[in-house]
């Protein structure tokens, strides 16, 4: 059996889930270990009774709320009424969050833009831009993470020694800087990671004598227009050598944003034909997701 029998089913979920209605998570409050900022995080949970494992996962630097419904959104917070809502989240946060329900794990996907007033996100190449600073991937975003980490292990039905962390783009970048965090402080918390197209430039990550003592996975795509694999492979590669469990995913022909199931991404020239050129692109959509997690769940 090929990689494209293998994976092939799966993108064609994820386009037909993206054109389908689909229930809306539960609204949740905590908050962020920054010790001041009261997060909003949308809860999607199994059918089945738990304990169940649990994802927190991380957005990027668009927001977690669809392109649609963001324009006009500032604040996002408890109290508050905004057309950035459960109702209103992206087509690739909530076909994950759905995945990861239906396959028995909470997720939790807090908003670390909303609670500071910046929940329409940003847009492409704004990296240096200064309003983004107070909401960075190096400083600020982690803390979402941890708190994130915190309101699950506090939950009944979540295993706390399960839980796991996803995060896309500039997510993915906050995902590496919270597993190195991580180590850096000796302790346990998330089990496992995924980072998907993370940016790996000196002003992304906090170190670049990377290191982890839980294992990351990095999806990366060969023609990303957005971020640089090069530079994921320069800081990533020497801490593997040294013993981290970190493993380095590249799909030929994908870009930037390569499992977002929109019909609007999978219209652009030559995604949609480098998708069914390669059905690689998206083993790291779900698949990749549930065969790396789970592995990594049985062997730590």
């Amino acid at each position: 059996m090929t990689l494209r029998d293998i994976f092939g089913p799966i993108i064609v979920t994820a386009l037909l889930t993206a054109g389908s209605a689909l229930a809306e998570p539960a609204t949740v409050y905590f908050p962020s270990a920054d010790g001041n900022t009261r997060l909003v995080g949308y809860l999607f949970m199994p059918s089945t009774p738990g304990p169940h494992p649990a994802v927190v996962m991380l957005h990027g630097r668009a927001g977690p709320y669809s392109a649609n419904n963001n324009r006009e959104c500032t604040l996002v917070a408890e109290g508050t009424q905004s057309a950035c809502n459960a109702a209103t989240l992206s087509k690739r946060h909530q076909s994950w969050g759905e995945y990861w329900a239906e396959h028995g794990f909470v997720a939790l996907l807090p908003d670390s833009f909303g609670p500071r007033g910046k929940a329409r996100g940003f847009s492409r190449f704004t990296h240096g831009d200064a309003d983004r600073e107070d909401v960075n991937e190096r400083t600020v975003q982690p803390l979402d993470a941890e708190g994130a980490l915190k309101y699950l292990q506090s939950r009944s039905d979540v295993t706390a020694q399960r839980i796991y962390l996803q995060g896309w783009s500039n997510g993915a970048s906050t995902t590496l800087n919270v597993m190195y965090r991580q180590a850096q402080a000796g302790g346990s918390g998330f089990r496992a990671a995924m980072a998907f197209y993370p940016g790996c430039g000196p002003d992304a990550l906090l170190s670049r004598d990377y290191e982890t003592t839980a294992p990351i996975t990095v999806f990366l795509g060969s023609d990303d227009e957005e971020v640089s694999p090069e530079a994921c492979h320069r800081v990533l590669d020497p801490a593997a050598g040294k013993g981290s469990p970190v493993t380095l995913v590249g799909y030929e022909d994908a870009t930037h944003d390569f499992d977002d199931p929109g019909r609007k991404r999978q219209r652009e020239p030559g995604t949609r034909r480098r998708f069914l050129r390669n059905r690689r692109s998206a083993a790291g959509v779900f698949a990749g997701a549930e065969v790396h997690v789970f592995e990594q769940r049985r062997r730590y």
